[in-house]
Order: structure tokens, then sequence, then C-alpha cells
């Protein structure tokens, strides 16, 4: 037998921090009760893959340390070799946000990365697409059959006489009427619509179909001046639903013309506004993905670019690491704000934190959302965290920034487009078909098993990092590499190739009337 097969089949587990006192198994569907690891520890039960093992004896109201952070303290003893399951782990509290340490571990600039380019398209504005797309917006949710039946009209009709246009976009939600339109939190959605139709892959061809008589009035989803962008449903002048959908056809084609004239062109790196997310993580997010999207992300840093991770409640356990890298004290300040501000909003609800972790996740081997928030953080690399931006703000700046959203994959691909996201970095342990239509999206999968059983809907394997085959670095260049090739439209995500786009759903806060 090939000795890296054999290899490959000897029971592994990985320990990440020499205070870890426990580790996660790597082997394929796990290992039996009675396999030996090579420093002679064994198994005193089947662990799953991605499970833990107690490395030694653990006592009852011990710390369970991963990452080298506690991660929960046992409900009772726990012997070495044995399962840590969740239910022998009991969850400590999350981090008090007044008693944080803010920039006081800010990380030394990294060496510039110059000459790296992508083949984007530039917008008078300066900003740069990745797509060409025409975005039409919604005022309300009323009007979204009308939308989706001209889009498709749009796409049959209008579409092949301009084949330098990627799609038309229908930017539909579920706002607009029976709203708190003046509450405090209703600047929320408002401010996501208004700047998902500006995102840079639109190519600041704005149209918005509204009806005429909702609360979120259709000007407000457009820059001063121009309300020529606007078709509204309930205007005298038309005469049926036929020459409502005409007007609206006439107004995209109007678009289409200016849209079909644009063409790539050679772009610094520093030109790319990336987003960061997970869906589906498990306990290898924290050991091979997430580290290679971090790695990739300091690249992406060091070239100029801006970067943005997210996911609030994923990052709540672990704040304490990153208002230490906070470049100053406004931008620590403002991280614990958006922490102070969502414990509210889940205290309102009546939910807390403990409810992020999905039963896939548990699944995983991911005991709880401390462990979950450990290895999320990740993502974010080793720069210096420049800025933070609140749901649906738009990006000014460039370098890391935290962008609050929830977790939700849906709400925070949103968000993040609304920030002016043009390519999402996506990693998954359990696997997913999430896609945007409005930003390529490159998954990147935790473990090689899922990597070659979804061959046709992972576009990245990060798993090769726990089987040895690749280190995080040259996996995180890899990956740095597929970024610029799917920004520069020479290789297509596997979501784009099927044409598998998610809905956009808008984060709203605030009271419904």
């Amino acid at each position: 037998m090939d000795q890296s097969v054999a290899a490959k089949e000897q029971p592994r587990y990985i320990k990440l921090n020499e205070r870890d006192n426990v580790a996660i198994v790597v082997n394929d569907f796990g290992l039996p009760a009675g396999s030996r690891f090579s420093c002679g520890l064994t198994l005193r039960a089947f662990v799953p893959q991605g499970h833990k093992t107690a490395l030694v004896d653990i006592a009852q109201d011990a710390p369970i340390i991963r990452y080298g952070e506690v991660i929960g303290f046992a409900l009772s003893q726990i012997l070495a070799g044995e399962w840590v399951d969740e239910a022998r782990i009991r969850m400590p509290e999350a981090p008090a946000l007044d008693r944080l340490e803010i920039s006081t571990a800010v990380p030394a600039p990294l060496p510039p990365l110059e000459g790296f380019t992508f083949e984007g398209y530039r917008n008078p504005d300066g900003s740069v697409g990745t797509k060409n797309i025409l975005g039409i917006s919604s005022s309300v949710q009323c009007v979204k059959g009308t939308m989706e039946y001209a889009v498709k009209r749009i796409r049959a009709e209008l579409l092949p006489k301009y084949p330098g246009v990627d799609d038309v976009v229908p930017l539909t939600h579920a706002y607009g009427c029976g709203v708190a339109i003046t509450a405090p939190d209703a600047v929320v959605p408002i401010r996501t619509l208004q700047n998902l139709a500006l995102n840079p892959n639109f190519g600041g061809q704005i149209l918005v179909v509204g009806l005429g008589c909702e609360k979120l009035a259709p000007e407000r989803l457009v820059p001063e001046g121009m309300n020529d962008a606007i078709v509204r449903m309930q205007d005298e002048a038309f005469d049926g639903f036929g020459a409502i959908v005409d007007a609206i056809m006439t107004q995209a084609e109007a678009r289409l013309k200016i849209l079909n004239t644009r063409r790539r062109e050679t772009c610094p790196a520093s030109d790319l506004v990336i987003g960061l997310q997970c869906g589906g993580s498990d306990a290898f997010s924290g050991v091979t993905a997430n580290p290679a999207v971090g790695y990739a992300a300091d690249l992406l840093v060091r070239a100029g670019a801006t970067v943005m991770f997210s996911e609030v409640t994923e990052v709540r356990d672990a704040i304490q690491l990153l208002t230490r890298r906070a470049i100053n004290e406004d931008v620590g300040r403002a991280l614990v704000r958006e922490m102070a501000w969502y414990d509210s909003y889940l205290a309102r609800g009546g939910a807390d934190r403990s409810a992020n972790t999905t039963p896939g996740n548990k699944k995983g081997g991911l005991a709880n959302i401390v462990e979950k928030s450990l290895g999320s953080i990740v993502k974010s690399g080793s720069s210096a965290i420049t800025g933070v931006l609140s749901p649906g703000e738009k990006a000014t700046q460039k370098g890391m920034l935290f962008a609050a959203t929830p977790a939700s994959d849906f709400i925070c691909g949103t968000l993040q487009l609304a920030s002016g996201m043009t390519l999402q970095v996506f990693t998954t342990g359990r696997g997913t078909p999430y896609g945007l239509a409005a930003a390529p999206v490159i998954k990147v999968a935790t473990r090689s098993e899922l990597a070659r059983r979804w061959k046709d809907l992972i576009d990245f394997d990060a798993g090769r990092i726990a089987t040895g085959e690749k280190t995080i670095e040259e996996t995180g260049w890899d990956l740095f590499r597929l970024i610029l090739a799917v920004a520069s439209g020479r290789t297509k995500p596997w979501s784009d190739r099927w044409g598998i786009h998610n809905d956009l759903t808008l984060f709203n806060p605030a009271p419904v009337t």
C-alpha cells in the first residue's frame, strides 16, 4: 500500500494550541473505540469526524480548552479518550463589554503586496464591479410579482440584444408598507435598500419600481435629482398592466444600452471589495477553511483592498480578541457598540446568543457558540481592524472592516452587498447551495470529503490543510489567486454556473404596524 494512503488511514487528531485539553478527530467518518493515536492516547468510545476527544482527564467544573481559550466547563468528569460532546459542556458567560482591552495588541502593518491585478468594470464614481448587471429595485413587496414578470420578459426579449450585460436582477423584498417608517431602527432596512442600488456591480444605472401608496416612498431609494428613474404602477397615465410592464421595459432598455458599453479593464487588487462569511460551519471551519480565508484576507489587505467580515453572534464570544486588534480607540468602541446593540436586540426578542448554533453545527462537532465564534473570527486574518460598519452602511475605507450583520446567510449577504461587496468568499463544513445573483460567491469546503462529494457545488477545497497535503500559507495563496480569477470573470463559481441564487433578505429590526 502507498505510504501516503496508509498515513491517511492512521488515527489522527488536531490540537490547535499547547494549552488545549481537547482535540478534534480528523479521519473521515470518525474513529471507533480502541483507536490508538501515535502519542499513545486510546479512544474509549466512537468519536465522529470533527468532534472532540479529551487529551487528559478533565475534572468536573474544570475548563475545556480549545484554540487556547475556554469554550466551556465539564458538567461531570471526562476521562482522556472520551468523546466530549455538547451534552458534557456547560457554556461560559459572554465576555463583559465594559471590561475589554481596546487597541492593546494592534498588529504592525504587513508589507505591501504590489503588482496584483484583476479585470473589472470601472464605474464613473471610481468603484469597480466584478459583474455587469442591471439591478431593478422595488420600494414595496406589492410590486414583486410585476417585477418578476417584467424581468422574465427583459431576459427573454431584451438581454440577447445586449451581450455585454451579464444579467438583470430584481432587488425585491418584504418591506415598504405596513411598517413604522420613522421608527429609529427603520434606518437599517431603508439604508440597506438605498445602498444596494449603488453596488458597483450595477454600474450606477438605477431603476426603481414602486406602487404609489407605500410608506417607503420610492424617491427615498434614488439619489437626489433622479426621480426619472422611478416607475409607479399607480401612475394614472398607465392604461392596464401591459402598459406598466412596457414602461419598465423601456426604462430597462435605456439602461441596458449604457451597461452594454462597459468593458473589463485591468484594475489593481486595491479596487476589490470582498465579503467573508460562513454557513453550515463545523469543527474544521476554524482549522482549515477560515484560516485559509484569513491568510488570503491578509494578502488582500496588503494589496490595498477592502475586506469585510460579519455575523455579530459569531464574533460576540470572541470579541475580546478583536477589540485588541482595533487600530484605534474609536474603532474598538465601535466594535463594542455593535455587540451591545445586538445584545439588546436579542434580549428584546427573548433570545440569546446560544440560539445561534444549529443542529448541523453540532453534528459537525461544534459544541456551542463560544467554540463556533473562536473558529469564525479566524476569517479576519491577522491585520489590524480599521473600521466598523453598522448594518447596511456603505464601506468608504480600505483594510479589514467589521460589517455588523446577523449570522443568517441571506441577511448577511444582502447587507454585505449594501456595504459595497462585489465578491464573497463563503466557507462551509456541512455544505450549502447558497449563492447571490448580484455578486460571485466562492464556496470553500472545510473538509476534502465534502469537496469530493459536492464536486459540482464547492469551488475550493481547504480540507487539504487537515490532511497535511497543503499548508495554510499555500492554501491561502491558492485562494487569493482564485479570487482574482473569479473577479476577472475568467473562472465562474458553481452557483453562477447552475444559476443558484438566494433571494435578498432585509434585516428589519423596526416594528411592523
